[in-house]
């Protein structure tokens, strides 16, 4: 087995055994959440209340204003689950990313491949993964299509040690405000893409590039004007994987995208990021940010001319949790990090 090989066969099991690598360190989360106005249970052997995810959250009254609680018991779980518009305040709690999964295998349209789909707002995730098998694991033989593993579109959104894997639009980031707290992302086309205004904090975005000829894209974000809120803010992420990949590129006119202290392979290409469609007369509309990032893809002396250099306070603006919550709306929630 070559390093590249062996480094990616260890963060796969540090991954999926619930374990999220932050500057060198393993840790795992397992912290006690408030109270609840019911806890639904899913087991598939008919312990519990439900044998599937879906039955549960249908479940849950339309338009409930109190948080409930839908606990998994360890499984993989080959459904296609969709939280509607109606039913908020959800807690989605597994066992953790290696125990607890939900895997389907729709592909090639953005609006019904999602193994997951969230469209409520006020909702939470923990310790349970999304994978869409459609081009996962890859296959040379199959075509490379879109096939998202979660879709994201309501507000006050968050997930906690959650994991999202696929190849190609693993996960569609795209609408509300969210965060996500000590997640997996696995991909290697655009695999963290959308108009969501996001915070990923300790994250682990891991490139597969053995299904590409040439380099993919971690990122394709679609903020659509001057005055739209989104963006996408990785904080004491790590990024690795095997192959080359930029750190993105802009689906929309004012693409915005930070990555603020973390720690890079060498897997970035030099240039780091790809304007895409955007006319050259249109870059400097782009916000795409590297602040106080290290590991060997940081180096910065061949990036692309136009990559943004921010001032101290914009950069205060952008990495502060204020960025997605003024209101203190995650701490409201029944589990965050942000509380312990």
């Amino acid at each position: 087995m070559l390093f590249g090989d062996c480094l990616m066969y260890n963060f796969w099991i540090l991954i999926f055994m619930g374990i999220t690598v932050i500057n060198g360190k393993a840790e795992t989360v397992d912290r006690a959440a408030a109270s609840y106005s019911q806890t639904i249970f899913v087991d598939q052997s008919g312990r519990g209340n439900f044998k599937n995810i879906q039955a549960a959250i249908d479940s849950v009254s339309s338009n409930n204003q109190n948080w409930v609680r839908i606990y998994v018991e360890p499984g993989v779980y080959r459904e296609q689950i969709t939280v509607p518009r109606e039913k908020q305040f959800i807690y989605l709690a597994g066992k953790g990313k290696w125990k607890t999964s939900v895997v389907w295998g729709a592909c090639q349209e953005l609006d019904t491949s999602a193994t997951f789909s969230v469209f409520a707002d006020n909702f939470v995730a923990r310790d349970i993964s999304f994978v869409n098998s459609c081009n996962y694991p890859w296959n040379p033989s199959m075509s490379r299509t879109p096939a998202v593993a979660g879709r994201v579109q309501g507000d006050k959104n968050s997930f906690y040690n959650c994991g999202f894997v696929g190849l190609q639009d693993t996960l569609w980031d795209s609408l509300g405000r969210h965060y996500f707290s000590r997640c997996s992302i696995v991909g290697a086309v655009d695999f963290i893409f959308g108009a969501a205004q996001s915070m990923y904090e300790g994250c682990t975005l891991l490139f597969n590039g053995t299904a590409l000829a040439g380099p993919g894209y971690i990122t394709a974000q679609a903020r659509g004007s001057a005055d739209d809120p989104s963006g996408f803010v990785f904080k004491n992420c790590v990024v690795d994987g095997t192959g080359w990949t930029y750190l993105g590129r802009a689906w929309r006119p004012y693409a915005r995208v930070i990555f603020s202290s973390s720690t890079f392979s060498n897997i970035i290409v030099p240039t780091g990021w790809d304007s895409w469609y955007t006319r050259h007369d249109q870059l400097n509309q782009l916000t795409f940010v590297e602040d106080l990032c290290h590991g060997p893809g940081s180096d910065n002396r061949n990036r692309i001319k136009w990559e943004n250099q921010l001032n101290q306070e914009q950069l205060q603006q952008l990495t502060s949790i204020s960025f997605i919550d003024n209101e203190g709306w995650i701490g409201r929630q029944p589990f965050n990090m942000l509380a312990h």
